[in-house]
């Protein structure tokens, strides 16, 4: 399985950007097989669950950091996730990272599968 993201960039507080993730899995796995989050990390902060979505996309979950401003889909027959970040704030500064396999079921525990990350930096 292979993630690439997507979207990143240095954007001012209140703007927005939507993040990408493209879902590459050889002839033995399926993009559809897969719950699929983002994750995110700040400079000496461990890394932290932002938004799930389940394989169908019927089901979503979200941090309480960014309900309401932060929606996650899924376009399956693209093999792709995205993030829409909305009302951005300086706090929201992170790498951001695509994840495969998340346990959505059972305190949002990652999958094996990573991005590379996409940086994401919000002035004040």
């Amino acid at each position: 399985v292979q993630l690439v993201e997507s979207g990143g960039g240095l954007v001012e507080t209140g703007e927005s950007l939507r993040l990408s993730c493209i879902f590459s899995g050889g002839p033995f796995s399926d993009f559809t097989d897969y719950n699929m989050a983002w994750f995110r990390q700040a400079p000496g902060k461990a890394r932290e669950f932002v938004a799930g979505i389940s394989q169908s996309g019927a089901d979503t979950y979200f941090a309480d950091s960014v309900k309401g401003r932060f929606t996650i889909s899924r376009d399956n027959a693209k093999n792709t996730v995205f993030l829409r970040m909305n009302t951005l704030k300086p706090e929201d500064t992170s790498v951001y990272y695509c994840n495969a396999g998340v346990d959505l079921r059972h305190g949002f525990r990652a999958g094996i599968h990573w991005g590379q990350g996409t940086q994401v930096t919000v002035s004040s």
